[in-house]
């Protein structure tokens, strides 16, 4: 029988989970300066722009539930960076001026943390993303849309 060392290191389950982790700690360091988390930050982007995009579709675009596009958009409401009108039953998101100045940081901060897993793995990193990005899609159905 295999050690279970060994069958973690081929286990897609523990890999991906053990590299979240890593470019989880990594991507919160980078972000710390704008006093977002990289999932705010993904969240404002995105707002700014498609501005008046409903909850649903960022949910859809950043492959996150509902549930939590709604959380992250009622700290971003909160703090003055999104508004938030309501349509009917839907409603439509914008970045606010003070969200958009906030973007040259967001922006700086999605360079750090490039460059600090580059600076580690080296052309690698973007293949890699490239390789985790279609097999999601490919476990997902293709469901995402981006």
């Amino acid at each position: 029988m295999a050690r279970s060392c060994d069958l973690m290191r081929g286990c897609l389950y523990f890999t991906a989970a053990s590299l979240s982790r890593i470019i989880t700690r990594m991507a919160e360091e980078a972000f710390a300066p704008t006093g977002l988390s990289p999932s705010h930050a993904f969240v404002l982007m995105a707002a700014a722009e498609n501005p008046g995009i409903g909850p649903g579709e960022l949910a859809n675009r950043l492959s996150l539930a509902p549930s939590t596009v709604t959380r992250l958009v009622d700290l971003l409401v909160e703090r003055g960076l999104l508004t938030r009108q309501s349509q009917g039953r839907t409603s439509r998101l914008a970045a606010t001026p003070a969200g958009l100045a906030l973007l040259m940081g967001v922006e700086k901060a999605w360079k750090r943390l490039h460059s600090t897993y580059a600076d580690i793995l080296g052309p690698a990193g973007d293949r890699l993303a490239a390789e985790i990005d279609a097999a999601c899609r490919k476990l997902d159905g293709d469901k995402r849309d981006v």
